[in-house]
């Protein structure tokens, strides 16, 4: 008796929104055999402190067109690790004077960290997103490398999200929507008969209830935020600010100065409590510093020439 082989096996994060929904059609519609798995982010333990924000339609939302494709569908309790990895991490950038951003290790700690391992643990041969982003196969030094690109989307190009993955990770991933723009996803969902077809989309951070950054980080931090001078490059005293988080290096709007000219925020100094400004041309620089630098391919050479996109 000759064995039958198996289809692949390729597990979906699916949040319940379009992108994810339509990834999962077409991995089925390529043969795979699809799980559907869906992180449960809230409400957490802290959520009595301000409105509570949830993603429980999401998981209702990812449960109904798991449902509607044959799929089996799995729910997975994040809500720990979100609190722990991502937002306190949030918080304490905003004190420190900087602005992070979360999804970046959203998708290093929790998609493809914790979901993923969970995903192989079912047996997965592939990990799929609904990212807007694409993976090509090379060759260098003889070896098999991935490659991770821009989405073909120029409006949707979602690979800035995913730098910190490594070349195992890259190795069992797939990008399904890689090749298309948003347009033609809300199609396909369209012609499958999605409720989510037409489902909004979120530019707000998911823990973030009504994109409140301040009333939400107010509320998770053991001290009470203070105010401080904003001054000058020389040093010059020209108002005061609330609290260093409430405000970001470039900002214009909200600084409540009248100095006859447009005066931008152009460093944050968590040591002092000083917000420095300038004008446009000070604000404008041709020189700066990176911090935890990851490469997706080893560099071969210790200095090299890179071109660098600002988000």
């Amino acid at each position: 008796m000759v064995a039958m082989s198996r289809k692949k096996r390729v597990v979906v994060a699916m949040s319940g929104g379009v992108d994810s929904s339509v990834a999962a059609v077409l991995l089925q519609k390529q043969g795979f055999e699809v799980i559907g798995l869906t992180m449960l982010l809230g409400p957490g333990p802290k959520d009595s402190e301000v409105k509570s924000f949830n993603n429980l339609q999401g998981v209702v939302d990812a449960k109904r067109v798991s449902c509607i494709l044959g799929l089996r569908h799995y729910v997975v309790d994040m809500r720990q690790m979100l609190e722990e990895k991502i937002i306190r991490n949030f918080c304490q950038q905003y004190r420190l004077g900087k602005t992070p951003n979360p999804c970046i290790l959203c998708n290093q700690f929790l998609k493809f960290g914790a979901l993923l391992k969970k995903a192989f643990s079912l047996g997965a041969d592939y990990f799929a997103t609904g990212h807007y982003a694409r993976i090509r196969q090379a060759s260098a030094g003889g070896k098999i490398i991935s490659e991770l690109l821009k989405g073909r989307d120029p409006f949707k190009d979602q690979s800035y999200f995913l730098y910190r993955l490594n070349q195992t990770q890259l190795r069992r991933s797939l990008f399904p929507l890689g090749e298309l723009t948003k347009d033609e996803v809300r199609a396909v969902a369209r012609q499958v008969g999605f409720a989510v077809a037409e489902k909004s989309e979120s530019q707000e951070i998911c823990f973030v209830p009504k994109n409140d950054y301040h009333t939400f980080i107010l509320s998770r931090l053991k001290r009470p935020v203070q105010p401080g001078p904003i001054v000058d490059t020389k040093g010059k005293v020209l108002g005061s600010h609330k609290g260093i988080i409430f405000y970001t290096v470039g900002q214009r709007q909200g600084l409540g100065l009248a100095l006859g000219y447009p005066a931008y925020i152009i460093r944050v100094d968590a040591r002092t409590n000083k917000i420095v400004v300038g004008n446009r041309k000070q604000a404008q620089a041709s020189l700066f510093f990176t911090a935890r630098t990851h490469f997706i391919l080893p560099l071969s050479e210790n200095k090299v020439v890179l071109e660098v996109k600002i988000r």
